[in-house]
């Protein structure tokens, strides 16, 4: 499964994985939120709902695309935040890991806060 993230002055290609949350996500697109950011972290809300994964981890490698359960929202790290510790991607918790970008995901830099963000299928 391959999903498109759009957003005002860019775009990003994914990778999804076979776990129950990329389902989820598949199932619920097309979708539309607007961006948040913290540190170098995009994060934006999606209509899914589901538990924590049993490998669900905190820290992940630059362009993973994971589905925080807490915020119901995907968090695409593409450097530290500002629980980081050096130059690692910790999230403010334990995430399902549903994916990874293709490509530099430091196009991810670009989004400003409050951004709408489109996130839609890549058929075939």
């Amino acid at each position: 499964m391959r999903i498109r993230i759009v957003w005002t002055t860019g775009q990003a290609i994914a990778h999804l994985k076979n776990t129950p949350t990329a389902d989820r996500l598949w199932s619920a697109l097309p979708l539309q939120s607007k961006a948040n950011t913290w540190g170098e972290e995009v994060y934006f809300r999606v209509p899914v709902q589901t538990d924590l994964e049993l490998d669900a981890i905190q820290v992940v490698d630059p362009g993973t695309v994971c589905f925080w359960v807490e915020g119901q929202s995907v968090a695409i790290p593409f450097g530290p935040t500002p629980i980081s510790k050096g130059n690692e991607c910790r999230l403010v918790t334990k995430v399902n890991v549903v994916g990874q970008l293709e490509g530099d995901p430091r196009a991810l830099r670009f989004i400003r806060e409050g951004d709408l963000m489109r996130v839609e299928k890549i058929e075939g």
